[in-house]
């Protein structure tokens, strides 16, 4: 699928002369897969937990944000693909945008792929998403270890809307559990979401 249909949605959504947020033009992926996580002060407080898949961030909302605990399973909702150069994205969409709010990134970083099937064969990281169940190691400089995103409801057949499970694996590597939002500061700015939105207002 071309990058452009992968973005229909997200562009779709967005007055991108009112709002901050990057259109999509394609920006290369880097050194290896990266992921983001961002905290999100929209009409709910929430945590944006998004994967480079190819050339876009595959996304989910999770309410509660990433635990280090392996026995907290968070809920994880997906939202549309973003482009990669959300990864960088830091400030404030407009009210009455879509995602209306105060974004920070949390943290980023690299990420290996781990999905494989029954026999221990690597499998695709795409197609291990496209079947609900995908495994990966985050290297970030709060969140760092193995993961699991389980797709538990698919959406379909009017059995409400698709939802996965977040689940830090047990094993090596430890990890940073999420923060009171409203505390956490930004790892590229060192900005909380408060300090971002004073500043965008002074602009």
């Amino acid at each position: 699928m071309a990058e452009r249909d992968r973005l229909r949605d997200y562009r779709g959504k967005r007055d991108f002369d009112r709002t901050g947020e990057p259109r999509g033009r394609g920006a290369s992926g880097g050194d290896g897969p990266r992921f983001v996580v961002q905290i999100h002060d929209a009409s709910t407080m929430h945590f944006d937990f998004r994967l480079q898949v190819d050339d876009v961030l595959k996304s989910w909302s999770v309410p509660k944000g990433p635990s280090a605990d392996p026995k907290d399973k968070r809920l994880a909702v997906p939202t549309e693909d973003h482009p990669l150069e959300y990864e960088e994205f830091e400030g404030v969409i407009p009210r009455g945008e879509y995602g209306g709010g105060t974004v920070i990134v949390w943290d980023h970083g690299t990420y290996e792929p781990l999905s494989h099937d029954r026999k221990g064969r690597a499998v695709d990281f795409a197609e291990s998403l496209e079947r609900g169940h995908a495994t990966f190691r985050l290297r970030g400089s709060k969140l760092r270890g193995e993961y699991a995103l389980t797709r538990f409801r698919s959406g379909r057949d009017g059995d409400g809307e698709e939802a996965w499970l977040l689940v830090k694996r047990t094993g090596r590597g430890r990890a940073q559990g999420a923060p009171d939002p409203r505390r956490a500061r930004s790892a590229t700015s060192g900005r909380t979401l408060a300090q971002v939105a004073s500043d965008a207002s002074g602009e």
